[in-house]
């Protein structure tokens, strides 16, 4: 305004002044609506900052922590992917992204994003912590994998129990074991266990199509054909 006096500058400057004053007041209600956990109120204020402050990484930090919270771990990634550019060195968006795909169950996802944190430093901790775990889990399922592929059904089974132990706290995991179990005994010819698992895993997942295409194997081989 003190470079260009005139009634339009003056105008426009006011305009914006007004603006930011206002987004200030929606970022203060944004924090206060995160303080007292109510996130989706959080969200909808910070949906309305972000619109405007398009490169606050900080803002898109906050609105991740909401969609966690609110149970949307994909627009939290979203959020987190941002976060992570605008900002440098932002291992702890890395760490976060990571964490999220590992408990989605996937572990490849969680691995090159993990790498990425450890990239920016070698050092950190909960990334180090992280790596260690989702390789070995990883290098696990590969393996169990080659062992399907070769038709090596005892040895996949073997490994496959392996993985239960290794991620014992993420249930999606054991799921997906149980799921490539039930395969390895419908092709193995072990019909009677292959239908009793299949149907562990029906009952956590009704629609899982693996599932109901190698018990429906495994109820052939029993000559079970109504069902």
């Amino acid at each position: 305004l003190k470079s260009n006096p005139s009634n339009n500058e003056e105008k426009e400057a006011q305009t914006q002044l007004t603006k930011s004053d206002e987004l200030q007041r929606l970022h203060s209600q944004a924090l206060s609506a995160y303080q007292q956990e109510d996130y989706e109120a959080a969200i909808s204020l910070l949906d309305e900052v972000l619109a405007v402050c398009v490169w606050d990484a900080e803002l898109r930090e906050l609105r991740a922590e909401c969609y966690i919270k609110e149970g949307e771990p994909s627009k939290a990634i979203s959020d987190l992917k941002a976060a992570a550019k605008l900002k440098n060195d932002n291992t702890e968006a890395f760490y976060k992204i990571s964490r999220i795909y590992y408990q989605l169950g996937d572990h490849e996802l969680s691995l090159s994003e993990v790498r990425e944190c450890l990239k920016l430093d070698q050092d950190h901790k909960q990334c180090f912590s992280l790596y260690k775990q989702v390789k070995k889990l990883n290098k696990q399922i590969e393996s169990a994998e080659e062992f399907i592929r070769e038709g090596r059904y005892e040895d996949a089974i073997s490994k496959y129990e392996t993985v239960m132990k290794t991620e014992p706290e993420v249930p999606v995991y054991s799921t997906r074991a149980k799921e490539r179990i039930c395969h390895c005994l419908s092709k193995n010819q072990q019909a009677t266990e292959a239908i009793k698992l299949c149907t562990e895993v029906l009952q956590l997942e009704p629609t899982n199509v693996n599932a109901l295409k190698d018990r429906a194997e495994a109820y052939l081989l029993e000559d079970m054909y109504e069902e």
